[in-house]
């Protein structure tokens, strides 16, 4: 088995990009979803994206490797979508509520609870998958946004602080409510008033502690 180090890194080959590389991406990701990992076989991820097996090999060494480079390629275009969606010249309150309901919307996203939940189940067996999406979606996001904090700061119109934790306590107050109940099932339709909730608290409470 790959060490953790070697996983979290980068897939176990490099990939070249193309149409039959988005090709077996979409149809990993369509299995992985609705199979999880586990369930999930190389011979029916081939099926769905119209590939043969040799061509998916071609691009990745194994199940895993596609399956990190699934979850990367997922979280940065998110990381990079909410990212363009902030203006870096606008105050705190506009660009926290822009990135808010970004992140909402990913949290509750289909993708992304049901990423969450294989990387959970396979915790105990494979570390290594929990470790790369942590750090290709959460650790990745963190990072952007801290971006816009420190320029804030720079601005003065937060105080100094540590602009990642800032990032990391805020992303965790996008969370409240709604992730918990979507996580475990118990409602799976939001409404938009519930969303707007949601991020107006996030925001507001970020405000008062780090606000000038």
């Amino acid at each position: 088995m790959p060490n953790a180090a070697a996983i979290k890194t980068a897939p176990s080959r490099p990939a070249p990009k193309g149409r039959k590389y988005c090709e077996v991406l979409a149809g990993a990701r369509d299995v992985f979803l609705r199979d999880g990992f586990e369930g999930a076989s190389v011979d029916e991820i081939a099926r769905t994206a119209g590939v043969s097996k040799a061509t998916l090999y071609s691009y990745f060494a194994d199940k895993r490797a596609l399956f990190l480079e699934v979850a990367r390629v997922e979280c940065e275009h998110m990381a990079e979508k909410t990212l363009a969606q902030i203006d870096f010249s606008a105050p705190p309150r506009d660009a926290l509520t822009t990135a808010a309901h970004s992140l909402t919307r990913f949290l509750l996203s289909d993708f992304s609870l049901q990423m969450f939940r294989i990387c959970v189940a396979e915790a105990a067996r494979f570390p290594a998958l929990g470790q790369a999406f942590y750090a290709s979606g959460p650790a990745m996001g963190h990072s952007r946004m801290a971006e816009y904090l420190s320029v804030a700061m720079a601005r003065g119109e937060l105080i100094q602080a540590d602009p990642k934790l800032i990032a990391e306590q805020f992303s965790e107050l996008c969370r409240v409510r709604l992730w918990t109940r979507a996580i475990f099932n118990v409602q799976d339709r939001f409404s938009q008033a519930e969303i707007n909730s949601v991020v107006q608290e996030a925001v507001q409470t970020t405000l008062a502690r780090f606000g000038t």
